[in-house]
């Protein structure tokens, strides 16, 4: 598909109309400025408060959006989707508010924390013992065959205008930023994020950040078509898997993403360690991406205003302890 300026345009409009239509289901996160990491990297380091969302990420936005934009014939049908956590808690949570049923389709290796989540949510859960792309297709699948209604984590405009309040939210708390840092995984959240900040604040970098153990979207840009590719374990199980054939978020990025950046699984590690020093909070893998790519490139930024967005709370106590100590 092809990702033009009148395309951007319409999903800038689709952003802004959610950013006023899920009010006050979708709270409106903080901008906080972090001293300590400033100090550390020589920039002014903003942090956008997305493990303060409701269900502790991101993903509740793009879900709520979605759900809202939904037929009432369609509702009562349920939907179904495919998630490694955090995006079956906010659709979990957005169907509940509704009254949509949810099914959600995952891998047996999920989150026990966060899969537990979403069943204390009222959803049911599917666990298929594959990776998270055929998981990804096959619930895909059997909403077609079931004729109800698929919603996917990313490769979904009206999902993507959810999570682009993010960037609406960021231009109104700090017009003036220079660049914002974004964990990406199947490339939802900063294809919205993108959309909303090239419209407004066009000399914006609009940076991705992968961990290198999980680059599938990353390598896929720098081959210039979506490759499939063995991945590695990584701290950041949010933003792991491959990306669904023909996904418009690949569009989205090849022409929204200012630059990328790789970091390490001991980056995850410290960055992880770093915000829990400095600020006292609790985050998953995904979210130290974008706090390690930040710290990467913090000698580019110096000086500079800079945001990073902190996606997701959800991990397993047991195992950020063992990643910070």
């Amino acid at each position: 598909m092809s990702v033009d300026a009148t395309y951007l345009l319409s999903l800038y409009k689709a952003i802004s109309e959610a950013h006023q239509a899920l009010r006050p289901q979708v709270s409106v996160t903080p901008l906080t400025h972090s001293a300590r990491l400033s100090a550390m990297t020589g920039c002014t380091v903003l942090l956008k408060c997305e493990h303060l969302q409701h269900t502790g990420s991101f993903k509740f936005r793009g879900a709520s959006n979605k759900l809202r934009l939904l037929p009432q014939a369609q509702r009562k049908l349920g939907v179904i989707t495919a998630s490694s956590g955090n995006h079956g808690q906010g659709l979990a949570l957005a169907g509940k508010m509704l009254g949509v049923p949810v099914t959600v389709y995952t891998t047996t290796s999920a989150s026990s924390y966060k899969l537990d989540a979403i069943r204390a949510l009222g959803a049911a859960i599917v666990g298929l013992d594959t990776d998270p792309l055929s998981v990804e297709l096959e619930a895909a699948r059997q909403a077609q065959v079931q004729r109800i209604p698929f919603v996917s984590p990313y490769n979904d405009p009206e999902v993507i205008a959810g999570q682009g309040t993010i960037g609406i939210e960021l231009f109104e708390q700090a017009p003036d930023l220079d660049a914002v840092f974004v964990a990406v995984g199947g490339g939802g959240m900063i294809s919205g994020i993108g959309a909303a900040l090239r419209a407004l604040n066009p000399n914006i970098d609009i940076i991705g950040c992968w961990p290198a153990n999980a680059p599938t979207l990353q390598k896929s840009l720098e081959a210039g078509e979506i490759i499939e590719m063995q991945e590695d374990d990584t701290l950041s199980d949010g933003t792991a898997g491959g990306v669904e054939p023909g996904s418009i978020t690949f569009p989205l990025c090849q022409r929204l993403i200012t630059r990328t950046v790789l970091v390490s699984e001991q980056a995850i590690k410290a960055a992880m360690r770093d915000v829990a020093s400095a600020e006292r909070w609790i985050i998953e893998g995904a979210a130290a991406v974008a706090v390690a790519g930040m710290q990467k490139l913090a000698g580019e930024y110096q000086g500079k205003r800079v945001a990073v967005i902190i996606c997701g709370r959800n991990i397993v106590l047991e195992k950020f302890l063992g990643a910070v100590q």
